[in-house]
């Protein structure tokens, strides 16, 4: 199944922003899904400098780790 996951919340809000690239690295990912992410709106501050290395939500990994998880299964993420 094709899944396209859109975050549109940033650094102020660093649990909804990381949520929808965990469901996406730690779900379907790992079921086998063809998966692509979508930064809109503030989420876009995401890819500014480090900022996205820096976000830490409550209850999911660190948004440093789920990226690097996208990365080794060449997930694309548009902006």
């Amino acid at each position: 199944m094709k899944m396209l996951y859109i975050v549109n919340k940033g650094t102020a809000d660093p649990t909804g922003a990381s949520v929808p690239f965990h469901i996406a690295a730690n779900g379907s990912v790992e079921e086998g899904h063809e998966v692509s992410v979508v930064l809109a709106g503030d989420a876009t501050e995401l890819v500014v400098g480090d900022r996205a290395q820096e976000v830490e939500g409550l209850g999911v990994p660190p948004l440093r780790d789920l990226l690097s998880k996208l990365r080794e299964h060449e997930v694309p993420v548009y902006v």
